[in-house]
């Protein structure tokens, strides 16, 4: 009896987040606020570029390139395209936006990107659409296309 009322509770708080993540509404806008991203909310599972670099919670360093503008817009956009679970939302000419789902439960990242040739720089944005913590998946996702940047020799740790 006491196997049975908790796989009835298992499988209750199964549907119940699973329904939960199928509901994250795509955000409205770009999160752009006249050139830089809008600010992350006080949860701790988003990190942005253009946080404060005080706050180390939710400040990650740009991708800083030192190649051509296109050449590194290129790289990251191929890079953001092999990850699992992605699927481009939006793209214009100097802005992408990601929806990347996780495995297990289906819960919705969004992953934005704006070059800024002018600074030398990608901007970046990433921060789960439900939810408070996210064990720091966008901080690792970030972090791991940084990282096979730096391998292909597109961008430069300055900064990171």
């Amino acid at each position: 009896m006491k196997t049975h009322r908790l796989l009835t509770a298992l499988t209750a708080a199964f549907a119940i987040v699973a329904l939960g993540a199928c509901s994250d509404k795509l955000p409205a806008d770009s999160g752009l606020s006249g050139s830089s991203f809008t600010a992350c909310p006080a949860s701790p599972n988003c990190v942005s570029s253009d946080s404060d670099a005080g706050d180390s919670e939710h400040f990650i360093a740009p991708l800083r390139f030192e190649s051509s503008p296109e050449k590194a817009w290129s790289a990251v956009r191929e890079e953001m395209q092999v990850l699992a679970r992605t699927t481009i939302i939006a793209e214009k000419k100097n802005y992408l936006h990601f929806e990347v789902r996780s495995a297990f439960w289906g819960f919705v990242d969004d992953v934005k990107l704006q070059l800024r040739p002018n600074e030398g720089i990608i901007a970046v944005f990433s921060a789960s659409r439900s939810g408070y913590y996210d064990f720091a998946v966008n901080r690792k996702r970030i972090e791991n296309i940084r990282n096979k940047l730096l391998k292909r020799g597109v961008i430069t740790c300055t900064g990171c």
